[in-house]
């Protein structure tokens, strides 16, 4: 694998074209360097960091992109089913459900069976929008592919799949 472009810094040139070096260049990781939970710190932040700029046309966030996914996958899914899967506070997935809510993507209905839960539903808006979020998505894994290689990001997927 690749190491993520947020490892390292770029170098920027003086103005009399010498190399500047930042201070984090400088910085020594010392056993952090053998640390799995580091690295793929350091790669879910270059992960995310694509998938903002990849989808910042639309303003859809990775845990937003997330609930619509599986709100679109499973509709009429509780709130509590939601959270449960992605492994979500309920709370905050509360107040992001009020968002998407707000921008007409979500609708809950109160369920017939049980009064303290909601059903969850894609609105007509958000089954369209989900539609172009999912297409930008994979320009994403295009990158995440380009950066780890194909094999390489196939090779990853199945050892994280014991975490999904």
């Amino acid at each position: 694998m690749t190491t993520c472009a947020a490892q390292t810094s770029p170098r920027k040139r003086a103005g009399n074209g010498a190399v500047q070096r930042n201070d984090a260049d400088e910085v020594g990781l010392d056993a952090l360097v053998g640390h799995a939970g580091y690295a793929v710190r350091r790669f879910q932040i270059w992960i995310f960091q694509d998938f903002i700029k990849t989808l910042g046309e639309v303003d859809i966030r990775p845990t937003q992109y997330s609930v619509l996914t599986v709100i679109g996958a499973n509709p009429g899914l509780s709130q509590m089913a939601v959270a449960k899967r992605l492994g979500i506070e309920r709370a905050r997935l509360v107040h992001l459900l009020d968002s998407l809510e707000q921008r007409r993507y979500v609708k809950r209905i109160k369920s017939k069976t049980d009064r303290r839960s909601h059903a969850l539903y894609l609105t007509a808006p958000g089954a369209a929008a989900l539609s172009k979020f999912k297409r930008l998505a994979a320009e994403h894994e295009r990158h995440v592919e380009a950066k780890l290689g194909r094999e390489n990001r196939q090779h990853l997927l199945r050892i994280l799949a014991d975490f999904t």
